[in-house]
């Protein structure tokens, strides 16, 4: 009777499950991230567009650094803040990963790199291979499936808003335009 009643229950389980079942384990997946070391390896030359270039000069490369400036500590000060650079009110906004399983941090990771790549982009480590950015590139792979995410105002708006101290009305539109990073010509025709 047992015997039939696991199996009664597996079959009903798979069955009720289907794709949507496959579908929420997909969105649900954990990726890892493996800091902006392993992004640099193909995102600094100028024939993959020089991304990694333009983000180790912007504002996000340094947003960890800046938690250490004399303005940070007067500020978290003010608001009971002991060190920012330790701070979750702080580090959730100036780091890539804060708070994730410090299982989902690959070994090139690092909390000095700011706002990286996979703050905006997701998780790299099941879309960071050459093979797998080709196949997104060419349209035979669903980046979203594998962690890549192409970074829209909900995005940059789960930082840029009101709970920071030093909040000034953010304009997705020009903020993207500052921050852009040129896809390259080839990735941009197919």
């Amino acid at each position: 009777m047992k015997k039939t009643w696991t199996l009664t229950f597996l079959f009903v389980f798979v069955f009720a499950a289907g794709a949507t079942g496959q579908e929420k384990a997909e969105e649900e997946k954990q990726h890892a991230f493996i800091g902006v070391a392993k992004c640099k390896t193909c995102h600094r030359t100028a024939k993959q567009g020089e991304q990694f270039v333009l983000w180790e000069k912007s504002k996000h490369a340094k947003a960890y650094e800046t938690l250490a400036g004399h303005e940070a500590k007067k500020t978290a000060k003010e608001k009971g803040i002991e060190n920012p650079q330790t701070a979750k009110e702080c580090l959730k906004c100036h780091v890539t990963a804060y708070g994730v399983d410090e299982k989902l941090l690959g070994e090139k990771y690092t909390i000095t790199a700011g706002v990286g790549c996979e703050s905006c982009h997701g998780a790299g480590a099941d879309y960071y291979k050459r093979k797998t950015m080709k196949a997104i590139t060419a349209g035979t792979l669903d980046g979203a499936t594998v962690g890549l995410i192409m970074p829209d105002e909900k995005v940059c708006v789960g930082c840029h808003n009101e709970e920071s101290p030093y909040y000034k009305k953010f304009d997705f539109a020009a903020m993207s335009k500052k921050i852009a990073h040129p896809v390259p010509k080839a990735a941009e025709s197919k």
